[in-house]
């Protein structure tokens, strides 16, 4: 396939002109080695590196998200727990850990007295931990 004719429409003046395959291989060799925007105005567009930073920036991230959701959550909760049981007075009525409802009759350091039921006397004795919540 040494010779390759293209058909096209000339002007009157112009003479014929005859492309060989070898400029055609070269022109396509050429404009696949450097493909330039259509538009002359606008600049190459550069391929943008990311940093090598922003995956340590990410990872320190995730690891303050870890610090609020696995530490900070439970000592919150557990500073409440604590300032309620603080505040426990006589008279005050309670729900325990395990559902049983009472009033509080005397609050120690290592225990809580508290009374299930009134018309028996019925007492019962729990560690502060176990109170839940005050109704």
């Amino acid at each position: 396939m040494n010779n390759f004719w293209i058909i096209a429409e000339a002007d009157q003046d112009a003479q014929p002109e005859v492309i060989k395959a070898e400029d055609i291989d070269a022109a396509t060799e050429q404009s696949q080695q450097t493909i330039q925007p259509s538009d002359s105005n606008t600049p190459p567009v550069e391929e943008r590196k990311p940093s090598p930073y922003t995956q340590f920036i990410f990872i320190g991230l995730i690891f303050v998200m870890l610090y609020f959701v696995m530490f900070r959550g439970p000592k919150k909760k557990q500073q409440e727990q604590k300032k309620m049981i603080n505040s426990l007075q006589k008279n005050d009525r309670i729900q325990t850990v395990g559902g049983i409802l009472g009033t509080v009759i005397d609050v120690g350091e290592n225990e809580v007295t508290i009374k299930i039921d009134e018309s028996n006397n019925t007492k019962m004795r729990v560690v502060p931990s176990a109170v839940a919540r005050v109704i």
